[in-house]
């Protein structure tokens, strides 16, 4: 008779060195602690903790896994989930499934698995390369990069050279993004590559060769640099249309839950990489169609009376492809902007950011940083109020569904708003 999750867990334990043993069980007493004041989850600080006692704690629990890194500066939570989803097929996953993706975040979820035989993770940009010494990957799927959280992020092109650099020497399959020069620069430093044509909706950041400086020429879906040479490689597999294309060109049809092109190219890298452990395309993409939200990302809630959408934008690149989900004017969209830590404290993001595509909905402002966003709205020439809660917007908006779009932390207020 098989024994329960819970026995898993204990008996894995049990064969842990002790110090990792003391770390797991003092992280595991920290984070109940941070519950029990009101304080979150407690993932970080019980894996701070744990790493504070054993620094190599990371590395002795992923021994046991076939592990599968994600990072991208926009998609990497969705695409973790679509992944671990899809690799259940052929056995238990443990992941960070809630984005906290910082090596105590880390360490912390793979802390609270059983007997798991896959993990899948998400990490920070500025991690990947010390966590994929850690934890040894089987895969590393490189989605895009663009810029974010301009006062502790590097620029792009430094973050695609720590990339280049810090795997060039893994032993990993890594399944990168051939429609962004960037990732394309980092990834082609690696031994083996699968790459996947999934498109890049932002451009911006992708203008000047990585390679050499100089200007990029982008004829429809290709690139290359007249430069030096560095083109887009020839794709292994690619989204075309609402099919996933495989390197034997077969073709499957993704029917997702979750909305948007984003998603469908979350879904091809996600299918690419379900490939490298075993699973077939059909499997994977069956399994993913089970995947309705993602840590409360695309949730549709009812609140006073009306139907609310919660979407997640954090930077130009997410917040050209939100607006490509909401409805046609004239839907009611609220717009939320915080500048706390976990947002990034430098907010001139908002000026790349095309809010002319917002043109005739009724537009509610309302955040931390609402009166930034108020003048980037204004110069737009957009009509919009500010108001100071989602109930005052709920309130005057118009009849129709609500698209309340939000930065992270803004992101999680509004999820605490609609859930009392």
């Amino acid at each position: 008779m098989p024994g329960t999750d819970s026995e898993a867990t204990a008996a894995r334990e049990a064969s842990l060195p002790a110090r990792a043993k003391i770390a797991v069980t003092a992280g595991r007493v920290a984070a109940a602690l941070s519950q029990k004041a009101g304080r979150g989850s407690g993932s970080v600080i019980g894996g701070k903790v744990a790493l504070k006692l054993d620094p190599d704690l990371l590395a002795t629990l992923a021994e046991h896994l076939d592990v599968v890194l994600v990072s991208a500066t926009n998609g990497k939570t969705t695409t973790t989930r679509l992944i671990a989803e899809a690799l259940r097929a052929a056995g238990p996953v443990v992941s960070n499934a809630l984005g906290a993706n910082m090596p105590a975040g880390i360490t912390a979820a793979l802390a609270g698995g059983s007997d798991a035989k896959f993990g899948v993770i998400e990490v920070d940009e500025k991690y990947l390369a010390g966590v994929a010494r850690d934890t040894r990957p089987k895969a590393i799927a490189l989605l895009n990069l663009s810029r974010d959280q301009l006062d502790r992020a590097a620029e792009t092109r430094m973050m695609a050279e720590k990339w280049r650099e810090g795997l060039k020497d893994t032993d990993a399959v890594i399944i990168a993004n051939a429609d962004d020069p960037l990732v394309t620069w980092a990834a082609s430093s690696c031994r083996k590559v699968v790459w996947v044509a999934a498109g890049q909706a932002w451009k911006e950041d992708a203008w000047s060769c990585p390679s050499c400086g100089g200007v990029m020429q982008r004829p429809g879906d290709d690139w290359f640099c007249q430069d030096c040479g560095f083109r887009r490689p020839q794709p292994h597999w690619a989204l075309q249309g609402t099919h996933v294309i495989d390197p034997q060109r077969g073709a499957w049809p993704i029917q997702l839950q979750l909305p948007g092109r984003a998603n469908l190219a979350n879904a091809t890298s996600s299918a690419a990489v379900a490939a490298v452990f075993g699973v077939p395309p059909q499997v994977a993409l069956q399994r993913m169609q089970t995947v309705t939200a993602v840590a409360g990302r695309y949730d549709v809630v009812s609140y006073l009376g009306r139907d609310v959408r919660l979407l997640l934008a954090k930077n130009p690149a997410g917040w050209l492809e939100t607006f490509s989900l909401i409805d046609q004017p004239p839907a009611p969209v609220v717009l939320s902007v915080n500048a706390m830590d976990a947002d990034g404290t430098d907010t001139s993001w908002l000026w790349d950011v095309d809010y002319e595509r917002l043109a005739g909905h009724p537009i509610f402002v309302m955040g931390q940083r609402k009166l930034d966003l108020a003048v980037r709205l204004e110069v737009a020439g957009l009509q919009f109020q500010v108001v100071d809660t989602l109930e005052q917007a709920v309130q005057m908006a118009p009849p129709g569904r609500i698209e309340a779009i939000a930065n992270y932390t803004a992101f999680q207020q509004l999820r605490k708003a609609v859930a009392n």
